[in-house]
């Protein structure tokens, strides 16, 4: 007798599975591509919530010091600018640990934290706005856009 042993796959074998992978990665791939907009959401949105903190716990430092005179506290070894009892726009950046993924730009009066891509190209509409108080016994600004995340 002679046997004859087969080694590898037929090409209708190779074509069927290549067929049945194409159609799972028709359906997997939108939901993918819909994860990558919540995650930039989700992070303009936690980044809000941290300036926010930032502020809140300088404006603490400031208020347990017990001069209401003083225009500065430190945090983490770091002076910031306090205005109105909070920080200013120059210096909300320094009460965070981490801000990656943003670019910062300061101009009258106000600080953008916007959301950039991973090449560094900055994402319309994704962006965190700190506005420093206007008056004593006033809680700064702080605005997420996210219609364009």
């Amino acid at each position: 007798m002679n046997k004859r042993i087969e080694n590898g796959f037929t090409l209708i074998e190779l074509v069927v599975v290549i067929t049945i992978l194409g159609i799972l990665a028709a359906f997997a791939v939108p939901r993918f591509a819909s994860l990558e907009g919540q995650a930039r959401l989700a992070a303009t949105q936690a980044l809000a919530g941290s300036v926010r903190s930032g502020a809140s716990l300088a404006h603490a430092l400031w208020l347990a010091q017990g001069n209401p005179a003083s225009t500065s506290v430190t945090m983490e070894g770091q002076a910031i600018t306090m205005a109105n009892g909070y920080p200013d726009e120059a210096t909300i950046q320094d009460t965070l640990v981490e801000y990656a993924g943003f670019a910062l730009t300061t101009s009258a009066g106000t600080a953008v934290f916007t959301k950039q891509s991973p090449s560094g190209v900055a994402i319309t509409n994704c962006f965190v706005t700190y506005t420093p108080a206007a008056a004593a016994n006033q809680a700064p600004h702080v605005v997420s856009t996210t219609g364009g995340c």
